[in-house]
């Protein structure tokens, strides 16, 4: 059996968006800033795709950027806020974003700004009062992801760009909802200025996003060159990746309410199924507000790179929290700022669902985690130091 269960990786493109994109592969391809019919009839689909995208968001078309997706997006918000106002060199995170917002402020920290990285608890939470203490004067930008890509916690993301704006309404406030849209509601709130997302989380191409900035901000561009997206973001546009990603987000919102009812349901019965059939197994992340196919796990005297490759003879497509599995030797930075020791946070396990998946692929994940843990922890020489003794108390305690 054949299982896919990295929808947080990347989801297959939908039938509505290849549909959509094809007549702009084969029959008009024609450039958008040229002035001919066909270039013209392109410039006409670019435009309708974009309305179509700030109707789905609950925006204005003037907001909408199309980029080449989540990674750009991050970059731009958090680089071109510094440009736009040199006097303020602070920024504000929590130490579970994603490594486009990460790795990108420990970029700017070099340079010389100042970051300030809040402290998540065991579910990956921020605390309010501490997202208003570590605002400062010359503080530019709070970006905070709607929802975590390893772990599924949803943030509170309308409540914290309010404490942010009742600090200083001049502190731009930036989300990486990537994960979050067409998976869960978005609202896009007065107190927010900036959101990221990416068109192959939600059924899209890959290599097309959307930044919404908002029109009471002066943007910078994070890319010059021939003036394209309204001065802000010059390259060739993407036509079918654009028609494509408006298709794939019309289709995931006109299906949101059902896709989240099975998608919910078919996570539960997996975490519960884990949980029962695998001894010092754990959830990660909020246990109640998390995303719908989103169900990740600790394993004690397990290595999650080894889990992985185990289910893949399988059949069965996952990831691992843990950052070995991208040649690194060092674990998930989220796993560890949840408060996870090294030790526990290298055996982890991040299945993320979709509609499309069944009951009968979900009873097998199950009884192949099973049958994969016990056969990987007899070969462990630490699980005999765990076996037959007191429970981690990591769960309980924090």
């Amino acid at each position: 059996m054949f299982v896919y269960c990295d929808n947080a990786a990347t989801r297959p493109l939908c039938r509505e968006a290849l549909d959509a994109m094809r007549p702009w592969h084969e029959d008009n391809y024609g450039n958008a800033s040229s002035i001919y019919k066909m270039a013209r009839e392109t410039k006409a689909v670019l435009e309708n795709s974009r309305r179509s995208v700030a109707g789905n968001l609950g925006t204005e078309p003037g907001t909408v950027y199309f980029t080449s997706g989540g990674t750009e997006g991050d970059n731009w918000a958090i680089k071109c806020t510094l440009l736009r106002n040199p006097e303020r060199k602070h920024i504000v995170i929590p130490a579970t974003e994603h490594h486009a917002v990460l790795h990108t402020v420990q970029h700017i920290e070099k340079q010389g700004g100042d970051v300030t990285f809040l402290p998540v608890d065991k579910n990956g939470h921020i605390s309010p009062a501490s997202l208003k203490a570590s605002l400062r004067p010359d503080t530019a930008l709070v970006s905070i992801m709607a929802a975590n890509n390893e772990i599924g916690t949803i943030a509170p993301v309308a409540a914290l760009s309010r404490i942010v704006k009742e600090y200083d309404k001049n502190i731009l406030f930036h989300t990486d909802a990537v994960q979050a849209v067409g998976h869960i509601p978005i609202a896009i709130t007065p107190d927010i200025d900036l959101l990221t997302l990416s068109g192959h989380k939600f059924g899209g191409p890959k290599g097309v996003g959307v930044q919404y900035i908002a029109k009471r901000i002066s943007m910078t561009p994070l890319l010059h060159g021939g003036g394209h997206e309204r001065g802000l973001r010059s390259s060739t546009e993407n036509i079918p990746g654009i028609v494509g990603l408006a298709a794939a987000l019309s289709h995931s919102l006109g299906n949101m309410a059902e896709n989240i009812r099975k998608t919910a349901a078919l996570r539960d019965r997996l975490i519960h199924g884990i949980i029962n059939a695998v001894p010092y197994s754990f959830l990660t992340g909020d246990p109640e507000n998390r995303l719908p196919g989103n169900a990740s796990f600790i394993f004690e005297a397990i290595e999650g790179e080894s889990l992985v490759l185990q289910l893949d003879s399988l059949g069965i497509c996952a990831s691992s929290g843990s950052a070995c599995s991208s040649s690194s030797l060092d674990p998930s930075h989220v796993l560890l700022a949840i408060g996870l020791p090294h030790e526990l946070a290298h055996g982890s396990l991040r299945l993320t669902l979709s509609e499309n998946n069944t009951e009968q692929e979900i009873d097998y994940v199950i009884c192949s985690v099973r049958e994969v843990t016990a056969r990987l922890r007899y070969m462990s020489p630490l699980w005999d130091c765990i076996e037959n003794k007191p429970t981690q108390r990591f769960w309980q305690e924090k």
